[in-house]
């Protein structure tokens, strides 16, 4: 009986540990599941609009008003739109700016273009004025030499002349003693007739060269002429222009 008793009080001890046991473990699941659980969204519902002309069960007619929507509608696109103007333009006058620039670049680099072009210009008359200076500066010195040999030429042609007259001639070969002085003095006087032949072609010869460098040294004097009154004619011009911009201006 006594270990009867016990076996019983064991098995009423395991049921009573097992029982605690179980409720333990199912208040522990409980508050866990009360942690986890999240409050619920509320839901927003709109209310029912009904249409124009619509009539409710009091016989009156309910007017829905739609202008604040449409006014903020209106609001919130005037509001998106005026951004995209004030870009718009931002971007006109930027875009108008660097035209505006480049113009002026162009024009600034046309300015010395043509500054360069009016400089090469100008060289280029200063060189060509140099070379017609020297050309006929040449001329000139030609025309000296050949003024003098024409100057010699004439000085021995009258020597040839004065030698050609008779008396002369017979004075030339009386000193030669000769058996045959007819024939004397028309050998002398061929040879003086041949020297003036010669000196008369080349004197001629000078002449024409004479007459040539006179027109060249003319064509040489006034391309001089034009050149001098064309580059100070340019240079009045620059000093001109360059006038104002070195005035101050006046009050």
């Amino acid at each position: 009986m006594q270990r009867r008793s016990i076996r019983y009080t064991t098995l009423l001890l395991a049921i009573l540990i097992g029982v605690s046991t179980f409720s333990i473990e199912t208040d522990a699941q409980r508050r866990r599941k009360r942690r986890v659980r999240r409050a619920p969204r509320p839901v927003v519902t709109n209310p029912a609009i009904a249409p124009p002309g619509s009539e409710q069960g009091d016989g009156t007619e309910k007017i829905i008003s739609t202008a604040d929507e449409n006014g903020s509608s209106v609001d919130a696109n005037e509001e998106g739109t005026q951004p995209k103007k004030r870009v718009t333009r931002s971007g006109e006058a930027n875009m108008q700016q660097t035209i505006d620039a480049l113009s002026n670049q162009v024009n600034r680099l046309n300015d010395k273009l043509s500054q360069m072009q009016e400089n090469d210009r100008s060289l280029i008359d200063m060189e060509r004025l140099t070379r017609a200076e020297q050309r006929a500066e040449s001329i000139r010195s030609q025309m000296l030499d050949t003024e003098s040999k024409l100057a010699d030429l004439q000085a021995r042609m009258d020597q040839v002349d004065y030698s050609l007259k008779p008396e002369n001639i017979d004075r030339s070969i009386a000193g030669y003693g000769s058996v045959h002085p007819e024939e004397a003095r028309e050998s002398r006087r061929r040879q003086l007739e041949n020297e003036k032949a010669r000196l008369q072609a080349q004197i001629n010869l000078l002449e024409n060269s004479r007459t040539r460098l006179q027109a060249s040294l003319s064509t040489a004097e006034a391309e001089v002429d034009l050149l001098r009154r064309r580059i100070d004619q340019k240079q009045l011009i620059n000093s001109s222009r360059a006038e104002p911009a070195a005035t101050p201006d006046k009050p």
